[in-house]
């Protein structure tokens, strides 16, 4: 049995991380958080918190930014500055590898025009900025916001213009199931050798 994490904010929390647990199978365990991981800080100091109920995972899917890049206190000033973000982010990352070995990062999804706190020109941004960094770290890489924003209005949700829509959970729980399965697989044949 593969023991899996998943970490990440409210698209994994009220989006695709019940559906995953649900639908992967039973050669898999899942683990998440019960809190939403909100921002980077957050979930790197939740990583202490979680350490025991992560122990034993061989894979971790995971997810941050949205908090980060949002301008929640109107003063034209993002939540985390982008070189906080990504210095934060490759902590996590490290931290993660050394603990679970095989590490995937799901980008951030986009946001519906009109969100007055995540714009995504910014969102983009971010999601540049972290990916290379984490590709050269080994980390996997789960392009959810190339999957969705082709199709916003169809995969986000129009009341609060962030929340994956019901066929928004659809693909997102299918690509990290996907995800999962081809690192899983990597591990497998690893041990079968």
């Amino acid at each position: 049995m593969i023991k899996v994490t998943l970490l990440g904010d409210s698209i994994r929390l009220i989006g695709y991380g019940s559906r995953v647990a649900a639908e992967l199978g039973d050669d898999y365990r899942v683990w998440q958080p019960d809190d939403n991981c909100r921002y980077a800080q957050y979930t790197l100091r939740g990583l202490f918190d979680w350490a025991g109920n992560m122990e034993g995972s061989q894979i971790v899917h995971w997810n941050n930014g949205l908090w980060d890049c949002c301008d929640i206190l109107g003063d034209d000033m993002l939540f985390t500055p982008v070189d906080v973000y990504v210095n934060t982010m490759v902590r996590i990352a490290s931290i993660l590898i050394k603990r679970h070995k095989n590490v995937i990062f799901a980008t951030s999804t986009p946001a519906r025009p009109g969100n007055i706190y995540n714009k995504n020109e910014q969102i983009c941004k971010y999601n540049e900025s972290l990916v290379p960094k984490l590709e050269e770290m080994g980390v996997v890489i789960n392009d959810l916001w190339n999957a969705l924003i082709v199709d916003v209005d169809r995969y986000i949700r129009e009341d609060d213009k962030i929340h994956l829509t019901e066929e928004g959970i659809d693909i997102c729980t299918e690509m990290v199931k996907q995800s999962i399965y081809k690192v899983a697989e990597k591990i497998s044949d690893f041990e079968n050798q």
